[in-house]
C-alpha cells in the first residue's frame, strides 16, 4: 500500500484594512439614524466623531457651517429618513456654443 504524505497547512492571516474616517462616520449616521426620525425627520445632520454636531434643511449650507466651525475634515452628512437617500456622483459637462452641431 502507498502512504499518503500530507504537506503542513500554513496560517495566512492578512490584516483588515481599518476604515476611513468618512466611512466610520457613515456608519454612525446608520447607527443613529432611527433615533433621529422623530427628532430630525426631513432635515440632514452632520455627523462628526460619532455624533450629530449640526442640523439644516439645506445640505450645503451645513456642510459649509460645519467645515467653518470643526475645519475641513471628513463628516458625513446624511438627510433623516425612512427612505434611502439617492447618491450624488459627481460628473463634467461638455459646453458647446449655441449652433455648434459636431
Amino acid at each position: 500500500m502507498s502512504e499518503t504524505i500530507t504537506s503542513p497547512i500554513f496560517d495566512v492571516s492578512v490584516p483588515v484594512p481599518a476604515l476611513s474616517k468618512g466611512e466610520r462616520e457613515y456608519r454612525a449616521f446608520l447607527h443613529i439614524l432611527p433615533g433621529l426620525l422623530s427628532t430630525h425627520r426631513g432635515k440632514y445632520v452632520a455627523v462628526h466623531e460619532g455624533q450629530v454636531v449640526d442640523s439644516d434643511a439645506d445640505d450645503i449650507i451645513l456642510i459649509r457651517r460645519v467645515h467653518a466651525r470643526i475645519g475641513y475634515v471628513p463628516i458625513c452628512v446624511g438627510l433623516v429618513s425612512e427612505e434611502r437617500q439617492v447618491a450624488r456622483i459627481p460628473h463634467y459637462r461638455e459646453y458647446r456654443p449655441a449652433g455648434d452641431t459636431r
